[in-house]
């Protein structure tokens, strides 16, 4: 008796997400082996850079085709053999210490049996041949910052090889990597612990850029921009109103601008841009704050500015003297609200979305005479009032988004909180707010009345000065008169360490005081 035969199934091919994610994930499995990488800190670099080169060679090859069709002679931004099709596509090419040699040596054996400076030596020493910034410039600042902390040559051709089936020229594949890179950058934010300054949770990027709403033709700068969160939701935004060739290059060309002093989210916000779409991105790799504000005029000015500067740091001397003597202080979210007010537009011609941190509706000593700034100078027509948690687990400290322009000074502030998590006393890292949590706030934006979330402030009164004129105090940490009884949600330890971050300001006030009196002797 014959055994009835099973009858097999085919199993169902790969989608694009499963296929690239588990090129992702063998690469990170291989470089966990490495000894020379410790954390994802030292992983996610090394595969941004190694993808970055991928992507470039493969944006060059659709580049040429089309120059070829065109009957147009192509010069490459990469020359052989410095090309990932010469040294990285071939499974069998270079590897192990000839590899590393390569990749690091400033003279070395190149693929082509030649001698020349080694690839990262090449890239950085790129040059664009005209005055503009080209892709030549983006390449040779990205690997500025850059090394190769692999020690093994072996089990980087590994990861190279697993990289290399990975079709940057397919639409659909960038679109899914795309998405898969923001959740690296997540786990880059989950790793970096103090670093958290440079990540803003997606919904309220998003929440901001829809409201502030930049135009086509409109300049939008981010001058501490992390890994590009706020950059790439703008250029999402524009390119929905890119709809003619002309316009294409405008959004390419004259949109975006950006400042990232620190090596590593700089290199992850290039990579971000340019793999949804900005071919190359306008990102300065200085200190936003190098300049004297004194010194920043007309031509340096934009339309539009979104950002979340970096709180709690601490700037040095050098960069606070390029600030007005009696706006000096060592706290960074305080320069650069500052800088985004001199770079603004005049005239009406300049909006603004800040994410702020509670210290500084409610500071006094320099934070008051800044703010005395904002409502005298600038329209602070709305403030959106965070529930703690949003930014969890990096901080509890609550913050607020201050939207403002050049239209005049301040007669009213409009205040708006957002509610808690129903249900839950506060957002966590687990449970974070969502972008559809803004829904009720986005329906009152452009039709405002006061309700329970929602009041409106006249600005007589809120700045306080003193027989001189000299501003004493200026207080927006205004609460809600339609809330009923506070209740406090933190736990002990939350209230501990809340009280400690205060008693840290209040300290950081009485130092600028000091060093005030003894510049005075």
């Amino acid at each position: 008796m014959t055994k009835p035969t099973r009858k097999k199934t085919a199993s169902k091919p790969l989608t694009t997400a499963q296929r690239l994610d588990g090129i992702i994930k063998s690469a990170r499995k291989i470089m966990r082996k490495d000894k020379g990488l410790n954390g994802d800190l030292d992983r996610l670099p090394m595969l941004t850079w190694i993808m970055f080169l991928k992507f470039l060679d493969d944006l060059e090859r659709i580049e040429e085709e089309r120059a070829e069709l065109a009957g147009r002679t192509y010069r490459g931004t990469i020359a052989a053999p410095y090309r990932w099709r010469d040294w990285a596509a071939p499974v069998a090419g270079l590897t192990g210490p000839d590899l590393l040699a390569f990749l690091t040596d400033e003279q070395t054996a190149l693929p082509t049996g030649t001698q020349g400076p080694g690839l990262f030596t090449y890239l950085r020493a790129l040059r664009s041949d005209t005055t503009g910034r080209e892709r030549r410039d983006v390449i040779a600042t990205v690997f500025q910052g850059l090394a190769n902390r692999m020690e093994s040559g072996y089990l980087l051709r590994d990861v190279i090889n697993l990289i290399d089936a990975i079709h940057f020229d397919s639409s659909d594949e960038i679109h899914t990597l795309g998405r898969l890179y923001e959740t690296l950058l997540r786990e880059m934010r989950d790793a970096a612990g103090d670093s958290g300054e440079f990540y803003t949770p997606r919904p309220v990027v998003q929440f901001m850029v829809t409201v502030t709403d930049p135009r086509l033709g409109e300049t939008v700068l981010d001058p501490a921009c992390g890994t590009g969160g706020f950059l790439v939701e703008t250029y999402r935004h524009l390119e929905r109103q890119a709809d003619t060739v002309e316009k294409r290059k405008c959004l390419q060309e004259d949109s975006i601008y950006a400042g990232e002093a620190k090596s590593l989210p700089f290199l992850l916000a290039q990579m971000n841009l340019l793999l949804h779409g900005l071919d190359a991105p306008r990102i300065d790799p200085s200190n936003s704050l190098r300049v004297r504000l004194a010194e920043i005029g007309e031509a340096e000015r934009v339309n539009v500015i979104l950002t979340n500067p970096p709180f709690g740091g601490e700037e040095e001397a050098g960069i606070r003297s390029n600030f007005p003597e009696d706006r000096r202080t060592a706290e960074t979210a305080l320069l650069f609200l500052q800088l985004i007010m001199r770079r603004l537009k005049r005239a009406g011609q300049g909006r603004a979305g800040v994410v702020v941190p509670n210290g500084t509706l409610f500071g006094d000593g320099v934070s008051a005479r800044i703010k005395a700034d904002l409502l005298e100078q600038f329209n602070l027509h709305t403030v959106v009032r965070l529930p703690e948690g949003v930014f969890a687990p990096y901080t509890d400290i609550p913050t607020n988004l201050i939207f403002f322009d050049t239209s005049g000074p301040t007669e009213s502030i409009w205040y708006y909180e957002q509610p808690r998590p129903e249900g839950r006393k506060k957002y966590s890292k687990t449970a974070p707010l969502l972008y559809e949590e803004f829904a009720a706030c986005l329906a009152w934006w452009n039709d405002r009345q006061e309700n329970e979330h929602a009041w409106q402030v006249d600005t007589t009164g809120l700045v306080h000065r003193d027989e001189q004129g000299r501003v004493t105090a200026c207080n927006l940490d205004l609460k809600n008169p339609h809330s009923g009884e506070t209740v406090d949600y933190r736990s002990p330890a939350e209230i501990v360490d809340s009280i400690i971050d205060k008693e840290r300001r209040i300290l950081s006030i009485m130092d600028e005081i000091k060093a005030t009196l003894a510049e005075g002797v």
